[in-house]
């Protein structure tokens, strides 16, 4: 899986997008079976994905965000997160310049809230910025593929994440996760940190994570897309995510 296009300012040109992709990692530890970029990976999957349906311009990933609550674990790095509102805020004026009005910010990671505060910000006198996955984004697709664990239960490293990267790049996933469970309610996660609830860095089930799943994740959240673009692009989204549009 390419993290970055390869796409020439021609072929931007041609294509004509209104619309713009930008995905969202972090750089944090995900146990011993993930890589530090995890999350990164997981938001460019999406993005390369919705890519090959609707007409979307895709950026290259941010991939150092708000990951303080795994900070103190080895690799872990974190931008504050009014660096990150500044990157993204700068981001969307730059695409403005370019006749691109409408940014999509493709979210890989549960701890980046401040997120939800730009796209809320940026729409205050029309609608600009999205934010996707959401919550109900995310349950539709845990139900398409038939995932064994819930969001609350599944929260770091388990089943979902390892899935979704034994689908799009599985030379990423490294043994052991088969015995990687672990489950554990975690009340003052914002004040303690992930720490404090796990000494694996996992909570979740990644034992129950197959291709199979990973690939019906996806494709749910694609299919879930047209909704978001409909908001800036009703004629584009009208004609569904089966057309194949570039």
């Amino acid at each position: 899986m390419n993290v970055l296009t390869t796409a020439t300012m021609t072929d931007e040109a041609e294509r004509g997008a209104r619309v713009a992709v930008l995905p969202v990692g972090s750089f944090e530890q995900h146990g011993g079976h993930l890589p530090l970029t995890t999350d990164t990976l997981v938001a460019c999957g999406i993005s390369a994905a919705l890519s090959e349906v609707y007409p979307v311009l895709v950026l290259p990933p941010v991939t150092i965000t708000c990951s303080h609550e795994h900070e103190k674990w080895p690799g872990t790095v974190s931008i504050s997160s009014q660096t990150l509102i500044a990157v993204i805020n700068d981001i969307a004026v730059s695409l403005e310049r370019s006749g691109i009005e409408h940014l999509v910010v493709v979210n890989g990671h549960g701890g980046n809230y401040v997120l939800s505060n730009i796209v809320q910000e940026a729409n205050v006198e029309r609608p600009r910025m999205a934010l996707f996955p959401g919550r109900e984004h995310w349950a539709r697709a845990r139900q398409a593929a038939g995932l064994t664990t819930s969001a609350h239960d599944d929260m770091h490293a388990g089943e979902i994440e390892t899935a979704l990267l034994l689908h799009l790049c599985p030379e990423q996933v490294r043994a052991g996760y088969k015995g990687g469970d672990h489950f554990a309610d975690r009340p003052h996660l914002l004040i303690y940190g992930l720490g404090a609830y796990t000494t694996t860095g996992v909570i979740g089930q990644p034992s129950a994570a197959t291709p199979e799943k990973g690939a019906a994740v996806l494709a749910s959240l694609t299919a879930s897309f047209a909704a978001t673009l409909d908001v800036f692009l009703p004629d584009e989204a009208a004609a569904g995510p089966s057309t194949g549009l570039r």
